[in-house]
């Protein structure tokens, strides 16, 4: 399965410290979450949701978001299908969740992910190199 890993570096502003949503929308945004053209900040709320719903252990479908959110469905599944590209939401049956219960260890995984992946790559350049004879 393809997953699109993101990570953007972005400076933490001192003044986010303390708020829980200035917080959380730096999370996401330093994974590569939520873009500038998600100008009514849809992503951002149904990862909310989903975080939400994960301390509650539940699982929620893209109708429930949906009606939870007052989005419309279209705009969830479109929200839903790049999360679930990122490695951070999966699908069982028609629900969704976060991969992890705790940011911090859907951070960790997706640190085992990204290395795998470098791993792959570095084993290509060095076959990429002798078959160059670099």
């Amino acid at each position: 399965m393809e997953r699109r890993i993101t990570i953007i570096r972005l400076r933490r502003p001192a003044e986010h410290q303390g708020n829980i949503n200035q917080e959380l929308q730096w999370f996401g945004e330093s994974l590569g979450l939520f873009g500038n053209r998600d100008k009514d900040k849809s992503c951002f709320r149904i990862f909310v949701e989903l975080l939400k719903a994960s301390k509650q252990e539940k699982q929620l479908s893209s109708d429930d978001l949906s009606e939870n959110l007052g989005l419309a469905r279209g705009t969830v599944v479109h929200h839903l299908n790049n999360l679930m590209e990122t490695g951070i939401v999966i699908q069982t049956r028609k629900k969704y969740k976060l991969r992890d219960e705790e940011l911090r260890m859907l951070i960790e995984d997706l640190h085992k992910d990204f290395e795998k992946t470098f791993e792959e790559i570095r084993k290509t350049a060095e076959e990429l190199d002798r078959y160059l004879g670099l």
